[in-house]
């Protein structure tokens, strides 16, 4: 689908508000269906939905109320004010849209992020993040906000995944592209200076969700799919850091949320192709913990206690699930925050410890302990 230009774009969010009569706040209110103060893709109008990324500027996956008022804003020189490409820090070489499933979907694309100036001679090992977004919107884009620090010192390489999003295609594509996508490293992995056989992944919310599917089903081959060249290649990972992703679809609704998860438009009944207590096998062949078992690698899980859209509960059956398999977990509650926003620096220095740990073989400690608000 070709994109508007960024006047088009003012234009048509401008037409749709005075449509209705309406300022641009309760033009939001009208689209934010499930009242969670976000838009996700799907809730725009279908001829705006092309051009949700140039909205979300943060990359966060949903439209926030300010950036959607935003879209109306000029400069002060009367020119509409545009997404300003993201910058690259100094000492990272970033290769970006590279095609892993062999598609001209741009979808299927993935950034790679390099030191210019290794610490070591040898391959390093690679921190892979997914995207949240609920499975129908947000970018690989945001990627490089997580991965710039552990790039940037030098011991690590970095990429950041894009996949089909559920708009276009229902579970288990999304999964398909993920594992494609590391299966292309793999394949690549001597040309950039990456070791195959030290990746880590890290994703927040459906990212999360992900990113925990690839570490219970190196397994599964009925998850692998049979995208791209490299399919005699392997898709599994050797440590998985989950950010309140959910991990069982049918237990969602059975603890307080902002979002119906068993209706109709819910996220999980758009990825599986229907409300999910209509459609249980799918949702229990999407859910981590259908598959997790005694083999799967260590994780690192983080979640909000307070989380209104993902139930913080989703984290404690996982967690107990890997636990009684027998897998390394390293389950951390984030006391009193929402979904996200957690205080820094903690969670940072978690993630950089675990992989450390995992990925470099360093003696190092992984805290369980709550995480509190700073003081």
């Amino acid at each position: 689908m070709s994109r508007y230009t960024t006047s088009a774009l003012i234009a048509l969010f401008l037409f749709a508000a005075s449509a209705v009569g309406q300022q641009p706040a309760h033009r939001f209110d009208r689209w934010d269906r499930n009242g969670d103060g976000r838009l996700t893709q799907n809730e725009l109008p279908q001829g705006l939905r092309a051009n949700f990324d140039r909205v979300d500027t943060n990359d966060d996956g949903f439209i926030s109320r300010a950036e959607d008022e935003a879209v109306g804003n000029r400069s002060s020189e009367g020119r509409p004010r545009q997404r300003q490409a993201l910058p690259v820090a100094d000492g990272i070489v970033a290769k970006r849209d590279l095609a892993y499933a062999d598609t001209d979907d741009p979808r299927q694309r993935l950034d790679l992020y390099l030191p210019k100036n290794p610490a070591s001679d040898g391959p390093l090992p690679l921190v892979i993040w997914i995207h949240g977004g609920g499975w129908q919107g947000g970018n690989k884009a945001g990627g490089f906000g997580h991965l710039a620090p552990l790039v940037a010192s030098g011991h690590y390489g970095g990429a950041s995944v894009g996949y089909r999003l559920s708009g276009q295609a229902i579970w288990p594509a999304q999964i398909h592209d993920c594992k494609a996508a590391i299966r292309w490293l793999r394949a690549h992995s001597a040309e950039h200076g990456i070791d195959a056989e030290r990746i880590g992944v890290w994703g927040s919310s459906a990212g999360g969700h992900l990113v925990a599917m690839l570490g219970v089903s190196g397994d599964v081959p009925t998850l692998d799919g049979e995208l791209g060249k490299h399919t005699d290649r392997r898709s599994d990972i050797q440590c998985v850091v989950d950010y309140f992703g959910p991990s069982e679809l049918l237990t969602m609704d059975d603890f307080p949320s902002r979002i119906v998860h068993n209706g109709p438009n819910s996220p999980e009944s758009r990825l599986v192709g229907g409300p999910i207590q209509e459609h249980k096998a799918a949702a229990r062949a999407a859910s981590p913990v259908t598959y997790v078992s005694e083999g799967d690698p260590p994780f690192l899980i983080l979640h909000g206690t307070e989380d209104a859209l993902v139930p913080f509960n989703q984290s404690e059956v996982l967690a107990a699930a890997l636990k009684k398999a027998g897998v390394d977990v390293t389950f951390v509650p984030v006391e009193g925050a929402g979904h996200g926003g957690f205080p820094k620096p903690q969670p940072e220095h978690r993630v950089r410890a675990f992989f450390d740990r995992h990925l470099r073989g360093l003696d190092v400690t992984v805290s369980g302990d709550p995480i509190r608000p700073a003081r």
